[in-house]
């Protein structure tokens, strides 16, 4: 028997979350993920680079969730793909040694909840050979991993994007509000991706500038930075703050003058 499908306000936060597939090898893949997105609720669905698509594999695994296919985005880069998403989660199995924090799944669920009541929240989910790259999961302020077996915890695709979009629809209709995962509540919208991206370059420009960063070297320290400001969960104007105070550094650079104080530094 099926359980009711619950109130409009609890499905509100699913219709702000995006899955975004990364570089997809199989469109049955694809058309698999759309009916696990479908029979959960979640609607949105982007495709960054697919090998095939359209494709008829993908309509024929879809079932009766072809109308997620036909609105589905197709993007030519990652970053079109996540633009205007205030946070950003990798759904990746593996641990990374300078990646962002790690959730499971059930536990991921509320607070990617907690995130869509702010903005939109972005879903991760790398090809079916290699995952996500190491410079994907960088771009992600949170990891998702399910729990599954140790010895063999390798999932097809679709699976894993049915797994967490019911983690998601559990948490959304169990009757209790979202948890809240920040202190206190937010003084001014989250900066969305683009935003946070472009910050991450003028970091990146002001540094190699200064002679701080040499750009031949690794680049750990920019992986460690991304983790800082990453947990910080900047707000927009805090990106706006930031980047005034890299501008103040990079005219006194050029002309020798002294930083200019936030003040007087306008928004970017």
């Amino acid at each position: 028997m099926n359980r009711p499908a619950g109130s409009h306000s609890s499905a509100a936060p699913l219709a702000r979350i995006r899955v975004v597939l990364s570089h997809t090898s199989h469109p049955g893949n694809i058309g698999a993920a759309a009916r696990a997105m479908k029979t959960m609720g979640l609607s949105r669905l982007s495709l960054v680079n697919p090998r095939h698509f359209p494709d008829p594999q993908a309509v024929a695994r879809a079932a009766d969730a072809d109308d997620i296919l036909e609105q589905a985005r197709l993007c030519a880069s990652l970053d079109e793909a996540l633009a205007g998403a205030v946070h950003v989660y990798a759904l990746s199995a593996r641990h990374r040694n300078l990646g962002p924090p790690a959730l499971p799944a059930r536990e991921a669920a509320a607070d990617i909840l907690a995130r869509a009541g702010e903005g939109e929240v972005a879903l991760l989910f790398g090809n079916e050979t290699a995952g996500l790259s190491n410079a994907e999961v960088q771009r992600c302020q949170r990891t998702v991993f399910i729990p599954a077996n140790p010895d063999y915890s390798s999932l097809n695709l679709a699976s894993a994007v049915q797994l967490v979009c019911y983690e998601l629809r559990l948490a959304a209709f169990d009757g209790r509000p979202p948890v809240r995962t920040r202190a206190v509540p937010f003084a001014s919208p989250p900066a969305p991706h683009e935003d946070v991206e472009r910050f991450y370059l003028h970091l990146e420009r002001v540094m190699v500038g200064s002679g701080f960063l040499d750009p031949q070297r690794p680049r750990r320290l920019l992986a460690k930075l991304r983790r800082l400001f990453g947990r910080a969960e900047l707000e927009r104007d805090e990106i706006n703050i930031l980047r005034g105070l890299l501008d103040a550094v990079e005219r006194s650079a050029r002309r020798g003058e002294p930083a200019a104080s936030a003040e007087n530094s306008g928004p970017k």
